[in-house]
């Protein structure tokens, strides 16, 4: 290590805001005024590294599309085309293996899909990067000098104007006048004021105010600060750090495939091994031919028993809706994480920019004469002014109110203006709400400022908690007591009054009586109990005008005019979001860096539970995380947290088994986006890092659109649902049909020369694949229920098969093999055996088309909106005369061993198959029956 280096031991040691700035100076080796010399800069650079978020390697493409066969179903299907290659070269590789090409086919067609969807992959750190601004001013050799931020290094003296980025974490040593936004990082809502003193034990950044952090920005003053970490070492590096160590889980959609897959795989090697077996036993293997026949059998059978579609329907099913949410304003990154929104219990929000608006606001003006509420929100300057009981306002306070609000206009430094069709603000959030809250009073900017040139002013600062402005005044436009002249200030409601001598009343000055200064006092603490942020304004005539000399202390006997609470509103469609939420079971908590007073305020505001009050991040530091599991099944507002308390908050909700969205925009809800079983991020006032951390961005920035999301996620879920009890119904029915088969022939006619299947290889891929997946395609597309958000979500241990789903599945399946059967036993009666086949494999089509309308719902009828899904009917006719061509064209007769069928023969096909319609309608019906009298004996207490 360089002799003028400092070791990175001392570094994480140093607790630069517990310390004086000079003992920081000394700490880091540098000057307060002339910074650090350009040869130890160049030799802590070399030690330190570049100031700048390493990024982890990306995989290759090549990798990643690889990585795609990482799946149970995808080896099945893999062995699947192995044996039927097998049987291929066995039979001397004639013709065309079209089960092996077909099969490889869709294996393809899956792994394209899911490489397409994750070659956006996770970008977060990289985003974290940009966010650091390329130039930064720091001070070396005593002389200001721009540098390349990457070149920063801890001891370096920054130099901090108005407006400019911050790359790396500092100490302040010199403020004047400073505020930084530091929203993305910590979640406080509106500029922070900061300054040089060293402060007391404090686990939370956000209270660190003599510390400056990298990703933030100064809105407002200068200062300087020197460096003490850069990249990784920085709080943005911390949360990189967290990003970096944060692993995503896999949804439960997920799981429950990868666990179907399984028990999959075990039956196809169990049904194949026990046919074989019993085909040995009752057959005998009498010659290679019949070797052939069987091990071409167990591929059939393999087939029947692996849905080749599941996967890409359930993709394509995924990107459908996907493509729905994306028009309703919400985009979906990552194409699982879909369901999970549906099945959410739990929905942890950032507050700042998502249930708010993130835009300071007038909301209540306290005058002499009474309170006045202001309608509107955001810096939209439309809203109206009125009582607290919603009368209306007197003349005298409405004097007063216009008055106040001219007075806090002119103490201003930000700008309103309407540009490209909307109303922007420039400067201090805080003083853009008291300019907007003046145009809603019908108080033109122009023409205020024309007619009371601002010609001196003492601007704010953090020892006296206030600013001032000297004016001229117009006599036309003023109450003639004020005079030529007046200073207007603003600031602190109870040390502006310290300086209040009288206030406005009726129109004119009063005394203020110490009576009057309490009811002002209490007046302010209400204000600010509700979350308002409350400043006190005054005047004071200068009859003298100039000259003004800012060194005498002119901010003496003024006249108070009363006090401003602002506050930054919820969005207005949020508090019906929230209650649509809890009425589909979903909890909302609310999760924000700013203070507590605030978040009590707004939690209430949008009907959030706040029975428990509010944990705040120092409540955290001292709860185990078994003390928080607990305290998360009642507590639902949580303040003053940092990352890593909202990172503990997630994975404590998750311990107790909750399905958690996680909504933010800030840098500082990253990792917690992450975490979350889906993270949902804002598009709009969202940053780069929350937006590639996210499962899930809303376009529209619109809490409101989360629930839509989750209606829809509910909605895809329910049609997953239907299209696996359809496949699975089918496959199990053509597994039945085919064992069944061959042992019940047997047993019949005895042994014979060759293998009587009732279906062969080619017919029932042919099944799986056009039959079976078109249909199943357009369940997915099946239109929401009517109760999809009036009931609980699913419990996060549910299976997605569950017994009821089972029992469906095992009926459907036992009916369409009886069926099948029976047709077939009834055609070979005739000694055609490729008549019979050609009848079972009609049946068995028709069957799984009319099963696909009863797997729309496990509980409701058919005929309930039998038609309100277009693309079923679609398919089923499609289906139809696919199957009618097949029979019917006789180079397709050949390659799949059919005939044509009569009239009155495809009648017997559909007559049979129509029984599992009237016999699953009739189980539905005996069903919803005993239901219905189990719930009617539990509510009269008989059960």
């Amino acid at each position: 290590m360089p002799d003028d280096a400092i070791s990175n031991d001392h570094l994480e040691r140093l607790q630069p805001h517990e310390m004086h700035a000079s003992d920081v100076v000394d700490a880091l080796a540098t000057h307060p005024r002339s910074g650090l010399s350009s040869h130890v800069a160049h030799e802590r650079l070399r030690h330190y590294g570049p100031n700048v978020l390493a990024e982890a390697p990306r995989q290759p493409a090549w990798l990643r599309f690889i990585l795609q066969f990482r799946d149970i179903q995808v080896y099945l299907l893999l062995a699947a085309v192995a044996v039927s290659l097998l049987v291929w070269i066995m039979e001397h590789a004639h013709g065309i293996p079209y089960e092996a090409i077909v099969i490889m086919a869709i294996v393809l067609l899956n792994a394209t899909f899911g490489f397409v969807q994750e070659s956006r992959a996770d970008r977060a750190l990289a985003a974290l990067s940009k966010m650091t601004p390329r130039e930064s001013t720091v001070v070396r050799d005593g002389q200001p000098q721009r540098i390349l931020s990457r070149d920063l290094v801890p001891g370096d003296l920054l130099v901090i104007n108005e407006g400019e980025h911050i790359a790396a974490d500092a100490r302040l040593v010199e403020t004047v006048a400073f505020h930084t936004q530091e929203a993305t990082l910590t979640g406080e809502s509106v500029p922070v004021l900061k300054d040089t003193e060293p402060l007391e034990i404090s686990h939370v950044p956000s209270d660190w105010r003599n510390m400056v952090f990298a990703g933030t920005s100064a809105t407002s003053g200068h200062a300087r600060a020197v460096v003490t970490s850069t990249g990784i070492h920085t709080e943005f590096g911390r949360i990189a750090a967290l990003l970096g160590e944060t692993r995503e889980q896999k949804t439960p959609l997920q799981m429950e495939l990868d666990r179907l897959g399984r028990q999959l795989g075990i039956a196809v090697v169990a049904v194949a091994v026990i046919v074989v077996i019993t085909l040995v036993l009752l057959e005998g293997i009498h010659s290679r031919k019949m070797a052939v026949q069987s091990l071409l059998f167990g591929v059939a059978l393999a087939v029947a028993a692996t849905p080749e579609g599941l996967a890409a329907i359930v993709t394509v099913v995924l990107a459908l809706g996907v493509q729905r949410m994306a028009r309703r304003g919400a985009i979906v990154r990552r194409l699982p994480a879909v369901e999970t929104l549906g099945e959410a219990t739990i929905i942890a929000s950032d507050k700042t920019g998502t249930m708010t608006l993130n835009e300071m606001c007038v909301r209540s003006i306290r005058t002499a004469s009474g309170s006045t509420e202001v309608s509107g929100a955001g810096y939209v300057p439309q809203g109206s002014f009125h009582l607290p009981d919603g009368g209306e306002i007197p003349d005298i306070l409405r004097d007063e109110i216009t008055l106040i609000l001219r007075a806090a206009a002119l103490v201003n430094d930000a700008a309103l203006r309407f540009s490209e069709g909307a109303w922007k603000i420039q400067g201090d959030p805080t003083e853009a709400a008291l300019l907007v809250a003046a145009v809603k009073a019908g108080i033109s900017l122009d023409d205020l400022v024309s007619q009371s040139p601002r010609i001196g002013e003492i601007p704010f600062s953090s020892e006296r908690k206030r600013m001032s402005t000297l004016h001229r005044l117009n006599s036309r436009h003023s109450p003639g007591w004020i005079g030529s002249h007046a200073l207007f200030t603003k600031g602190a409601a109870d040390l502006l009054l310290e300086r209040c001598t009288s206030e406005i009343a009726a129109g004119g000055p009063r005394p203020l009586t110490e009576q009057r200064r309490r009811e002002i006092l209490d007046a302010s603490a209400k204000m600010a109990a509700a979350a308002l942020r409350t400043l006190g304004i005054a005047l004071r005539p200068m009859p003298q005008g100039p000259p003004f000399d800012p060194a005498i202390d002119v901010e003496q006997d003024l006249m108070f005019l009363g006090l401003v609470g602002m506050i930054d509103p919820p969005r207005p469609e949020a508090r019906a979001a929230v209650a649509e939420a809890a009425a589909a079971g979903i909890r909302t908590i609310l999760i924000t860096g700013d203070h507590a007073a605030t978040a009590l305020a707004v939690a209430r505001d949008l009907g959030i539970d706040t029975s428990d009050g509010v944990l705040t991040g120092a409540d955290l530091e001292h709860m185990t995380d078994d003390d928080l599991a607990v305290r998360l099944r009642v507590s639902s507002v949580f303040a003053r947290v940092d990352p890593a308390h909202k990172l503990r908050i997630v994975r404590a909700l998750q311990a107790n088994g909750e399905i958690v969205a996680m909504t933010g925009d800030g840098v500082n809800d990253a990792p917690a986006l992450k975490a979350a079983d889906i993270g949902v991020a804002m598009g709009i006032t969202g940053t780069d890092v929350a937006r590639e951390a996210a499962d899930l961005v809303l376009t529209d920035d619109n809490f409101a659109t989360i629930v839509t999301a989750i209606q829809e996620g509910r909605t895809i879920f329910d049609n997953i649902k239907k299209f696996l009890r359809y496949l699975l119904s089918t496959n199990f029915g053509e597994i039945l049909t085919l064992f069944l088969g061959v042992v019940l022939i047997v047993l019949l006619r005895g042994r014979t020369n060759e293998l009587m299947l009732p279906l062969l290889a080619v017919q029932i891929l042919w099944i799986n694949l056009v039959t079976d997946g078109a249909p199943a395609l357009a369940l997915g597309l099946d239109p929401a229920s009517a109760d999809v958000m009036c009931r609980a979500p699913d419990p996060a241990n549910a299976r997605i098969i569950d017994r009821s789903m089972f029992v469906d599945i095992g009926v459907v399946a036992s009916i369409m093999a009886a069926g099948t059967l029976w047709v077939f036993y009834q055609a070979l009666r005739d000694g055609a055996i490729v008549h019979g086949r050609t009848m079972a494999f009609t049946t068995i089509v028709l069957f799984q088309l009319f099963n696909a309308l009863n797997a729309r719902s496990g509980t409701r009828s058919i005929f309930t909106g039998l038609f309100s899904n277009r693309w079923l009917w679609a398919t089923i006719a499609a289906s139809l005369l696919l199957q009618s061509v097949v029979l019917n064209t006789p180079l397709l007769q050949h390659a799949f061993g059919v005939v044509a069928l009569s009239i009155g023969q495809w009648a017997q096909c559909a007559v049979i198959a129509s029984s599992v319609v009237w016999i699953v309608e009739l189980e539905k019906l005996v069903r919803g029956f005993i239901q219905s009298r189990k719930k009617a004996g539990r509510a009269s207490g008989t059960f």
